[in-house]
């Protein structure tokens, strides 16, 4: 055994189902995403989770909480694991956003560390996503497997910084599914990746957005 980190991102909600841009807006689970976490909750309770945190946007937080009833677990609310702020561009789909941003959207698209009019770098939410990280590792015991509830985009920018992989290595890992997670582990050269957009959720349940909410 050694210890574990698993990243589980939130069930779909309604700006999802219609391609909207979430960032920080506080949206919550619709029925789908409530039925998303309800499937995967026994998955990762099987994994023996020691502790529970969680972004303390609510489409998270209902997320943990359907993990933390079958664990017996209490969840610990986190700011510094909320999705990456986008600023302006919250509340609006793809097209809404290059018709709005258009020089923005295309520099973020190609990967840049680009700020949206209010919003933060990907770099500004990598920093604040892998400082929460190395602070839940510092208390972690020999053998614990701590469960981060969060979000997409911040999942996988923070999972990088956290892992030390190089700015420009990050768009080779793909994003996440509604409801599906990464699964890191210590070994003896440090933490590395075990999986990576993880599921076991029934077909009907599959449906979600993989962009950044």
């Amino acid at each position: 055994m050694s210890r574990q980190l698993v990243l589980w991102r939130h069930g779909r909600t309604r700006w999802n189902a219609a391609g909207r841009a979430q960032g920080q807006t506080d949206i919550g689970l619709d029925d789908l995403g409530r039925a998303q976490a309800a499937a995967a909750a026994p998955i990762l309770a099987s994994l023996g989770p020691t502790a529970i945190v969680s972004s303390d946007l609510s489409r998270a937080a209902d997320t943990a909480d359907v993990l933390a009833k079958l664990t017996g677990l209490v969840v610990t609310r986190d700011p510094a694991l909320r999705e990456i702020h986008f600023g302006e561009r919250e509340g609006l789909t793809l097209a809404e956003s290059y018709e709005r941003f258009p020089d923005e959207m295309k520099r973020w698209w190609a990967g840049e560390d680009v700020r949206i009019p209010g919003g933060e770098t990907r770099s500004e939410t990598a920093e604040r996503f892998s400082a929460a990280l190395t602070g839940y590792v510092e208390t972690m015991g020999v053998n614990d497997t701590v469960i981060v509830v969060s979000h997409g985009g911040a999942m996988r920018v923070g999972a990088c910084r956290f892992l030390g992989l190089p700015r420009e290595t990050w768009p080779v890992l793909g994003g996440f599914d509604n409801c599906h997670w990464a699964w890191l582990s210590e070994g003896r050269r440090g933490w590395r990746i075990e999986a990576w957009n993880v599921g076991g959720l029934p077909p009907e349940l599959e449906a979600g957005d993989r962009a950044p909410g």
